[in-house]
């Protein structure tokens, strides 16, 4: 096993460092933000989506040369050791550019075919949600739990969605948790909710197709918190092709299992 405390210290100045530049451009100091369309409208990346990436990958690299990368703008990099760090610049990125706070960054390790830190920064908040295994979740240094609801009808569930799947793929579950009188939110940034899930500010957090960055270090976050996701990494090709993602607290895995069809 590789150095991970060594790794985590400095991806935790990284990660706020890459804020910090991130920032800059979400208030316009560094200037007008170009932006491309990658699908449709609210599929995009900002050249902040590829600074921010590049920052985190040359300050990580600068210090830990042999290990790799997969980010959302500039793809998978192998290293020479089993270490690989997964990268999502900016989560949230249609947010960003329409000046709504519900952005992030997501910086994860895993080694082999685990995940074993997780990091995210959420800048407009001064959030930062931090994993080791076996080491526990914590904001800002603070220790954190999952939802201890006992069912969906006691709190919030965070649920995404893409163009990617149809609405068949998540209207269903949001009319069977409405007739279950829950209730969900969306607010564009996976790692996000994720965050807030493992916090224990949401139950849980529903994604019928997601990448591998969106939610890599919000899957740690949420299992030292003590809650419960899918074995999202046992999805075949899931680095390159993503799929779906559940986390739960610990009382309402079981019933979130059924209502979307993932087994537990």
């Amino acid at each position: 096993m590789p150095d991970l405390e060594a790794r985590f210290s400095h991806a935790r100045d990284v990660i706020r460092e890459a804020g910090k530049r991130a920032v800059d451009y979400y208030d316009g100091t560094a200037g007008d933000l170009k932006i491309e369309m990658k699908t449709n409208a609210l599929d995009m990346v900002s050249i902040a989506d590829k600074n921010v990436e590049a920052i985190i990958r040359d300050r990580i690299a600068d210090s830990f040369p042999e290990d790799g990368f997969l980010g959302e703008e500039m793809g998978i990099e192998k290293g020479d050791n089993d270490c690989l760090w997964v990268i999502d610049p900016i989560d949230g990125t249609a947010c960003f550019v329409n000046h709504m706070p519900t952005w992030c960054i997501s910086v994860a390790l895993m080694v082999g075919n685990e995940v074993v830190l997780g990091l995210i920064y959420h800048p407009c908040g001064d959030e930062l949600f931090t994993a080791m295994k076996g080491d526990g979740a914590y904001v800002n240094g603070e220790p954190i739990e999952a939802s201890r609801c006992a069912k969906v009808s006691d709190g919030v569930l965070g649920i995404g969605i893409s163009h990617r799947v149809g609405s068949d793929a998540i209207v269903p579950l949001i009319g069977d948790l409405l007739d279950r009188e829950g209730m969900f939110i969306r607010n564009g940034s996976c790692a996000l909710m994720m965050s807030y899930a493992a916090a224990g500010r949401l139950i849980g957090y529903y994604e019928p197709d997601i990448n591998a960055w969106d939610c890599m270090a919000g899957i740690i976050l949420m299992r030292e918190a003590g809650g419960w996701t899918n074995a999202f990494l046992e999805i075949p090709d899931v680095l390159e092709k993503g799929g779906p993602i559940l986390a739960a607290g610990p009382h309402v895995a079981d019933e979130l299992s059924h209502m979307t069809g993932i087994m537990r």
